[in-house]
């Protein structure tokens, strides 16, 4: 069963779109479809929670935003711009990718290195480079961890600078995948606090449904490698038939 429902986004008019996903097919090198016919519209500053069961595509369908991986058949429009081989740099550059585990993310000796490595990579004079990393970690509640060893920091804080060496790079849209996985109750109320109050387009991949509830408006559940439902989050966590049907738990 299909459940589509009018996303909240599409009551008001007009909505700038951050991405447009098009009848995106994906297949692994073995031929095995992961993705098939994907069609998905995120407004600016909406935030998405992309929910399913293990399997389904969450994590593939979040690589394809940035690049990562290229789709067999359809097309992916970041903002106004249609991701191809001549657009992948601004397209990286608009899309910030945060992995589920942060140390695939910092592999720098120092938090400020991790968080500097994408200005410096876009060629940014020093200053600003040292002003990005600054406002960055102030936004993730990190300021004056520029000179700790991230792999000495805690998962929670960890992921926090993940987060920061992407908003350092000033992205209109953040690809989150499972940020809530393994996390106490302390920092998964800070990642929920910093969620709500970032103001990028954001697609979320996760299994913690209580996040949704607290944080996102939307949500889209991914079954099979098939969107089977996309609708206000409240509907759809009302819904105790479709929830089960999707091995999803009420939050």
């Amino acid at each position: 069963m299909s459940l589509l429902l009018e996303p909240e986004l599409t009551t008001i008019a007009p909505v700038a779109l951050a991405v447009h996903v098009r009848n995106l097919c994906y297949r692994y090198p073995d031929g095995t479809e992961a993705l098939h016919d994907i069609s998905l519209q995120i407004g600016e500053g909406e935030k998405v929670a992309l929910v399913g069961p293990n399997g389904a595509g969450k994590s593939t369908l979040l690589l394809h935003l940035n690049g990562v991986l290229r789709c067999t058949s359809g097309s992916v429009q970041i903002g106004s711009t249609t991701l191809s081989d001549a657009t992948i740099r601004t397209i990286r550059a608009q899309v910030g990718m945060v992995f589920q585990d942060p140390d695939d993310q910092l592999f720098s000796p120092t938090v400020f290195d991790d968080v500097a490595f994408g200005p410096l990579h876009m060629g940014l004079p020093e200053a600003e480079v040292r002003q990005r990393v600054a406002w960055a970690l102030e936004q993730v509640d990190m300021a004056g961890f520029e000179r700790r060893m991230p792999h000495h920091l805690s998962v929670g804080q960890r992921k926090r600078i993940a987060v920061a060496t992407v908003l350092s790079m000033h992205p209109a849209i953040l690809a989150l995948d499972e940020p809530s996985a393994g996390l106490d109750p302390r920092a998964r109320r800070g990642l929920v606090e910093l969620l709500n109050r970032l103001p990028q387009a954001m697609l979320v991949s996760t299994h913690d449904m209580r996040l949704v509830q607290e944080v996102f408006p939307r949500m889209v559940i991914l079954a099979q490698g098939r969107i089977a439902a996309d609708g206000p989050s409240r509907e759809l966590l009302a819904d105790g038939a479709l929830l089960e049907q999707y091995g999803l738990e009420r939050p």
